[in-house]
């Protein structure tokens, strides 16, 4: 693999900005002078990289869309019981809300009605991933007998994902991320997980 350009080292620079700042500020509080402050470049620079902000938010959420998959793709590679697939999956939810960050696309999902179409699919995207993952899990451990829910494992996945989302404002509305842990143990405990990981 060739060794990577300027140019692609500042477009990378510029998109971990990006993030952080839709991360803890929405898409629409922040703007390209904001992220030229924080790298010490003209905004000509990043319009030369990312013509609107519209590519930019687009660009971003392909890239934390395959971040995310790829840590899905990990866990699956080293849990096999369902419910340790669950537990890995809250983990990392749980893990952005410790960096004092909140996960990107629901931040997106916050500015819906306003961000260009594009970035309305990419957002839409994210979460239909998401969920079907949750269902291939939670298919496989209500068949091994691992996890009891009613209704279609669809409805479960939708369920924990728009619950994670809220809990993971809320806890940040309170500044406590143990509401977070509290709200993944009773959401787990309802699917039939024991042995939590998440004190509160």
């Amino acid at each position: 693999m060739p060794p990577p350009t300027a140019t692609s080292e500042t477009s990378s620079r510029i998109l971990d900005v990006a993030e952080r700042l839709v991360q803890m500020r929405g898409f629409n509080a922040f703007s390209y002078a904001d992220i030229a402050r924080a790298l010490h470049i003209t905004t000509a620079s990043l319009h030369y990289h990312f013509p609107t902000k519209a590519k930019l938010g687009e660009r971003l959420i392909q890239r934390y869309r395959s971040s995310f998959l790829a840590a899905l793709q990990h866990i699956d590679e080293t849990c096999v019981a369902a419910t340790a697939k669950l537990r890995a999956y809250v983990g990392i939810y749980i893990a952005v809300l410790e960096r004092n960050r909140m996960c990107l696309c629901g931040m997106l999902a916050a500015d819906y009605a306003t961000l260009p179409k594009a970035m309305r699919e990419e957002v839409r995207d994210f979460f239909d991933a998401n969920e079907e993952w949750l269902v291939e899990v939670l298919q496989h451990g209500h068949k091994n007998k691992e996890l009891a829910f009613a209704g279609p494992p669809a409805e479960s996945a939708r369920l924990l994902v728009a619950a994670l989302e809220g809990a993971m404002l809320l806890a940040r509305s309170h500044g406590d991320p143990s509401r977070l842990r509290s709200a993944a143990n009773h959401l787990l405990t309802g699917l039939g997980c024991k042995d939590l990981a998440y004190a509160s």
